[in-house]
């Protein structure tokens, strides 16, 4: 069998990862084209993985030497270059947000040929949650009852205010609810407690969040992304006969001194969540299935039920089409 041929569309941070990732670390599969606004970063990540540069993401997703699809572009874009795939008929790994508003979104989930794009929700990938999941799903500990999570950032750029703090950052909270509890967010309640002299004036920097679920089980989440000190994503599973915790041991050595104990923190997302980047890939490359359409849907309505509490301050509902 040939290798995937791959566009990657959007080459910022993520999306040269990925490039990376396809060229260096992914079997089966090599970058055939490269495209992004920016002519210069497209041709040098083209350089870097032996492929070449198309002007636009049309021209990319259209190309004959092109077999399949990541697209790490900007959620806004995120529509309109899903459908240009499906409309070939050529498989799509989109990052998160699948959109950034449900009505979007949910035109995706009744698209033709919805079942050919995954979802860049790459916390399903990553070792400690699939450990935790099983914990969950295993009734080894009791019925879940309480999920309690910590994303932190160190920096963001000022641009990043409160709503794109919710769309895509949040959006991960989300994502990982429903994938360790499986079930659907109901409501969303957003408090803002007061701000980090480190964010911009008018941004509610941290947050913390409140998800309902249709049965009744309660996850909160704190949402700080200009904390000053490292990127640490926590994750707390409460059950009926016990509890469990990850995002303490990720990467680091731990030591014990001065009656104190501690460790190294993640530097970025990127140093935390790098195996879970490759483990995706690997398995879109291989047709091994992951969070679909729907997934990436739900994920949006929560987080513009996010949006709207954060703006109201009021408990809002997650409104979700027929499935």
């Amino acid at each position: 069998m040939t290798d995937l041929r791959v566009a990657v569309v959007g080459v910022g941070i993520m999306g040269a990862y990925h490039a990376t990732a396809l060229a260096f670390r992914t079997a089966g599969a090599r970058v055939t084209v490269v495209a992004d606004p920016s002519a210069e970063r497209a041709a040098a990540v083209a350089a870097t993985v032996g492929a070449r540069v198309a002007t636009d993401a049309r021209e990319a997703i259209a190309a004959d030497d092109v077999d399949a699809v990541v697209l790490a572009s900007p959620g806004p874009a995120h529509e309109e270059q899903v459908l240009a795939c499906l409309a070939r008929g050529v498989p799509v790994l989109c990052e998160k947000p699948l959109t950034t508003e449900s009505a979007s979104a949910y035109r995706l989930v009744r698209a033709p040929r919805s079942e050919l794009v995954q979802v860049g929700f790459m916390r399903r990938f990553d070792t400690e949650y699939r450990a935790l999941r099983e914990l969950a799903v295993s009734g080894e500990i009791g019925a879940p009852l309480l999920l309690h999570c910590v994303h932190r950032n160190p920096a963001q750029r000022p641009a990043f205010d409160s709503t794109m703090m919710l769309r895509d950052s949040l959006v991960h909270e989300a994502d990982v609810t429903r994938f360790l509890l499986g079930e659907e967010i109901v409501a969303v309640t957003v408090v803002r407690p007061r701000a980090s002299s480190a964010a911009p004036a008018g941004v509610s920097d941290p947050m913390l969040v409140l998800f309902e679920t249709a049965s009744g089980r309660l996850v909160d989440v704190e949402l700080f992304m200009r904390t000053g000190v490292a990127y640490e994503v926590r994750t707390e599973l409460v059950a009926e006969r016990g509890s469990a915790v990850i995002g303490l041991d990720q990467g680091l050595l731990t030591r014990r001194a001065g009656g104190a104990w501690g460790g190294a923190l993640s530097a970025d997302f990127l140093e935390r969540f790098g195996p879970a980047y490759d483990a995706e890939l690997q398995a879109w490359v291989a047709g091994a299935g992951g969070p679909g359409v729907w997934d990436g849907y739900a994920a949006v309505a929560v987080c513009e039920a996010a949006v709207e509490s954060e703006r109201t301050g009021e408990r809002t509902l997650v409104r979700l089409e027929p499935r």
